[in-house]
């Protein structure tokens, strides 16, 4: 019992997460030379990892879909703080930083995230299939969630820009609010069958895992890490941060790529987790993660800005410029056609993950 709590305290696992808040306690708030701006990224790659382990643990514990909650809203969380924080200390610049974070966000996992699943469970069993119904009313409410918060604004006449009235932000975020909690309690509660992995034939698998399941201790403690491990990774970005501004200056490049950059770095452990399950052809708990991490992005974030915004200085930039609503739109259009049939191929992974590039391409070059 001694051997196995000194072999549980030393894994990298538990030790990682505690370093790297340790040295994002040492760097925080201070200006990194080269040497240490490497050393952060190392802990942020070990953070992550970490992050994806404990996650993995706690989802065994609970089972589906609840497991699939437990990384997309505590990254969202940590995400919100970190999109708050960098509004407050930078100014007009970062104007729009919401949106673009939040629109990064959507992309990279309606197309990123749920492109590489697809195409490594179409690799794993030539078809990778999911339940149409539950991934369905996930990509309904991501869209409606993406119109109302990101699309609307840049239509409204009552301010002047891409940018709503105090009224019109309060009701976006009661809206936003709303429908994210009736999606997780329809996810949870009524249909919960329609978001658990299926078979060939479209039967609903048990999701519990041939391993058994880990202990209540284990698994509150693997929570703990879990959320130790995230706020390293997100506080590891918000540190690199000016490295990333200084770069993308550097390099000529649009401010927004920062809010890509930030989204992808916050990303990472649900597109490591989502790989993993599509790897263990649990395809639909990938798309539940990738999914749900989008619907969280803008259900919890589009509230705590609207409430951050009372305190905020200048206006809070939430409509989508043309570019953008066209690959929203291609993305919307796209997803669809890949969920009716409730099967995919290696073509449609590909389509998914093209509109990514697509994406990231015209983030740098607009």
């Amino acid at each position: 019992m001694v051997a196995t709590t000194r072999s549980r305290l030393t894994d990298w696992t538990v030790v990682v997460p505690l370093i790297a808040v340790l040295v994002l306690v040492v760097t925080w708030g201070r200006e990194l030379p080269a040497i240490m701006v490497l050393v952060v990224a190392l802990f942020l790659a070990g953070a992550v990892l970490a992050a994806v382990h404990h996650a993995e643990v706690v989802a065994h514990r609970v089972g589906e879909p609840f497991g699939s909650l437990v990384l997309a809203v505590a990254v969202t969380v940590i995400e919100v703080a970190l999109i708050v924080t960098l509004m407050i200390s930078g100014g007009d610049k970062t104007q729009a930083l919401a949106r673009d974070t939040v629109f990064a966000a959507v992309m990279i996992t309606c197309n990123g995230i749920l492109g590489l699943s697809l195409l490594l469970g179409a690799l794993r069993r030539r078809v990778a299939t999911f339940n149409p119904e539950g991934t369905g009313g996930a990509l309904a409410t991501v869209t409606t969630l993406a119109a109302l918060s990101l699309v609307v604004p840049t239509f409204t006449t009552s301010r002047p820009g891409p940018e709503f009235s105090p009224p019109q932000l309060a009701f976006a975020a009661v809206a936003s609010l709303g429908l994210y909690g009736l999606f997780v309690m329809v996810q949870t509660g009524r249909h919960r069958d329609y978001f658990l992995p299926v078979d060939n034939e479209g039967r609903v698998l048990d999701s519990a895992e041939h391993a058994d399941p880990p202990s209540g201790r284990a698994a509150v403690a693997s929570l703990a890490l879990l959320v130790i491990a995230l706020v390293a990774v997100v506080g590891h970005a918000k540190s690199v941060s000016p490295s990333i501004e200084a770069g993308v200056a550097a390099a000529n490049l649009p401010h927004g790529v920062v809010g890509v950059v930030i989204a992808l770095l916050v990303l990472l452990p649900e597109t490591l987790a989502a790989a993993r399950a599509a790897r263990r052809d649990r395809v639909q708990i990938s798309l539940n993660l990738a999914l749900g991490s989008a619907m969280a992005s803008i259900g919890l974030t589009i509230p705590a800005i609207a409430l951050a915004s009372i305190w905020l200085d200048g206006p809070l930039l939430l409509g989508l410029g043309g570019t953008q609503m066209v690959l929203l739109a291609l993305t919307v259009v796209t997803g669809v056609l890949t969920v009716v049939p409730g099967r995919a191929t290696l073509l449609q992974g590909g389509v998914h993950l093209s509109l990514l590039a697509a994406f990231l391409f015209l983030a740098a070059s607009p």
